[in-house]
């Protein structure tokens, strides 16, 4: 243990995605290795910085859904999924009645 209270561990580089139609945010971290996925999160401050960003809902790494006591391996990306605003299926009916501008 260090002088902290907290056991050394070996710090890992990772990465905290969230984006929107018009803003991307990357932020770079180091966390503790073995950091849970929800702790990383709360670690960046994303949620200070982005007070729209979803509070709680679904994330993942590297484009695949897991579960928030997910343990992060150095270089993961943790991506913070949105709510969809309307179903894919939906939009693509959307798109296909609008004119074409001919």
């Amino acid at each position: 243990m260090d002088n902290t209270g907290f056991s050394s561990k070996r710090l890992i580089p990772v990465q905290i995605c969230y984006a929107e139609p018009e803003n991307q945010v990357l932020l770079d971290i180091e966390v503790p290795e073995n950091t849970r996925l929800v702790d990383a999160i709360l670690q960046s401050g994303i949620t200070e910085k982005l007070p729209h960003a979803p509070k709680e809902g679904e994330v993942g790494i590297f484009g695949k859904k897991r579960p928030l006591d997910t343990p992060l391996k150095a270089h993961d990306r943790i991506e913070i999924y949105r709510p969809l605003k309307i179903e894919p299926q939906e939009a693509r009916r959307l798109r296909v009645r609008q004119p074409t501008g001919n």
